[in-house]
Formats: structure tokens, sequence, C-alpha cells
């Protein structure tokens, strides 16, 4: 179901219909934005867990931009509208409890929601570990610095080890800050949550996802 958030951002949202849910899960689409793959995703999230799943457009007002336009514009993000969008949707779940994971631009963004406070437990699937200098603005905090500098949140990063938007030795600098980071031998980047994608890996990402769903209901 598709709701307004009082900023005026576009996200869906799922309820289970059978159960009270206690947590909530926030999703953070990639670069592409809020579109069916995301309601795929959310209703298949929120029957997997018995959640709330609730996941917001990162690009309110400019859904129209092709992706060569979004790689351009990434710097012109303000964190502090896509992190507030990220918990107020939170919020709109009315559960206490919330979690949050994104892909690629949006695992990035997951990163950042460390420094939310709201959110306990985070699943990045192969976000940017620094904000790469093509993005680099004012609006632009570092990921690897909220997530090292957030009490009490746990992390986990899905990378592959063929990803060029999450060198080595970022990913190295990530790990040493407590993050837990699972590898995937030759995966390039996105390999995960969209099967159209030529880099869609169908057995690591059936991996992947269980490992996040196990490392969130933790």
């Amino acid at each position: 179901m598709r709701i307004t958030l009082a900023s005026g951002t576009a996200a869906e949202i799922v309820r289970p219909e059978e159960v009270a849910p206690t947590r909530a899960l926030v999703v953070i689409p990639d670069i592409m934005g809020l579109r069916p793959l995301f309601d795929e995703h959310v209703r298949g999230l929120s029957a997997a867990t018995g959640w709330v799943v609730v996941a917001i457009e990162p690009w309110p007002g400019r859904e129209h931009l092709t992706l060569d336009e979004r790689l351009g514009a990434v710097g012109s993000i303000d964190d502090a509208t896509i992190l507030g969008d990220a918990v107020a949707a939170a919020d709109e779940t009315g559960c206490d409890e919330a979690v949050v994971l994104g892909f690629c631009m949006g695992g990035m963004y997951a990163l950042k929601a460390a420094a939310t406070g709201r959110f306990r437990q985070i699943v990045s699937f192969y976000g940017m570990i620094h904000v790469p200098e093509q993005w680099q603005s004012p609006t632009q905090a570092d990921p690897l610095a909220a997530v090292r500098d957030a009490a009490g949140v746990r992390a986990l990063a899905i990378i592959g080890t063929e990803d060029p938007w999450t060198p080595a030795v970022d990913v190295a600098e990530l790990e040493a800050a407590g993050v837990e980071v699972v590898r995937y031998e030759g995966a390039e980047h996105g390999f995960v949550h969209d099967p159209e994608r030529p880099a869609h890996r169908p057995d690591d990402a059936a991996d992947a996802w269980r490992r996040a769903l196990e490392f969130l209901a933790r």
C-alpha cells in the first residue's frame, strides 16, 4: 500500500494481517528508487518475517531522473532528508523496535542511519563505505564514521569481492569498526536484490537473504 510521509515522500508499507507485529523493517532502495521490484520486496519481507515492512522513495520529487542523471546528482541529496524519511517511516509503523536495510546507494544510507539512534540493527547490501568522490558534498556524511561512532548499533555488510563501489581497503576499515562482513567471492555490485541484473547470482543471493534476515532477527 502506498502512503505519503509527512515530508511528502512516498513509501510502500505492508502490515501482517494475522499477527500484531512488534518490529518494523525500513528498506532503502537502490539508486533507481521505489518501484515494483521494491513493492515485491516489501511484501516478501513482511511475509517472511511477520514484521511491518516499509520502503521509502529516495528521490522524492525527482523520480523522473534517468540513471545517468541520478549518478550525477547523489551529492545533492541531503542526509537529513533521506534519514529523516527513514525514521518517519519507522515511526509510521507504530513499532518501537525498528531495523533497516538498504541496497547499493540505499545500503550507503543504511550505514548512515546508524547515526539516527532509531535503528538497532542494520544490513547494508553492497553500500558504499565512504562517499565516492563524485558524490561528496556538504550534505553527505561519511557512512563508516556513522557506524563507527554509533553506540549499541549492530551492522552487517553483504559485499561482493569484485564490486568497484566497495574497495577491499574500505571493507577492511568497515570490519575493523566492528561491522560483521560477509564476502562473496567473485560477486559484482548488485548481485542480490534484482534478478534482472546481469550481476545477479541466485545461489549467493539466496544465502545473502538468509544471512540478512537471521541477523535482523537476533
